[in-house]
């Protein structure tokens, strides 16, 4: 089939094609014009790639798991567990890193909106006790 077959069949853009190529995570052969044709067996291949970057892993993590899906064996499904293993370590520490910005910001919104009101309401003072509490936090 041809790549515009393939980016219709498996969903994705023809530009994606080429760039996973690029990448070495497919492979097409050519005709004698130098059409790119690909097989049955691709429309999977490029379903399973795009399941892994819908898990927010990159295209060389992607090459690494790849020879477990290709070529199964005991060594390819241990290596492939180690570095989803890995993969998900980095994406907790990049949640929490997350979780304290978002604290951070949500500190720092009660701090304006203390400020804020201190401005509309000067004469209460209690602004001013509320931006020094929430700063502290």
């Amino acid at each position: 089939m041809r790549i515009g077959e393939l980016a219709a069949r498996a969903g994705v853009s023809v530009r994606s094609l080429r760039y996973y190529e690029q990448r070495g995570l497919l492979t097409s052969t050519r005709t004698p014009s130098g059409q790119r044709q690909y097989t049955e067996h691709d429309v999977d291949r490029v379903r399973f790639i795009q399941g892994l970057y819908a898990a927010n892993l990159s295209s060389s993590t992607i090459a690494e798991l790849m020879p477990c899906r290709e070529t199964p064996s005991k060594h390819n499904s241990d290596a492939t567990l180690e570095r989803m293993a890995r993969e998900r370590e980095r994406i907790t520490a990049r949640i929490d890193d997350l979780l304290r910005a978002r604290d951070t910001l949500d500190r720092m919104v009660v701090t304006a909106r203390a400020h804020r009101e201190s401005l509309i309401h000067p004469e209460t003072g209690a602004g001013k006790t509320t931006i020094l509490a929430a700063a502290a936090r």
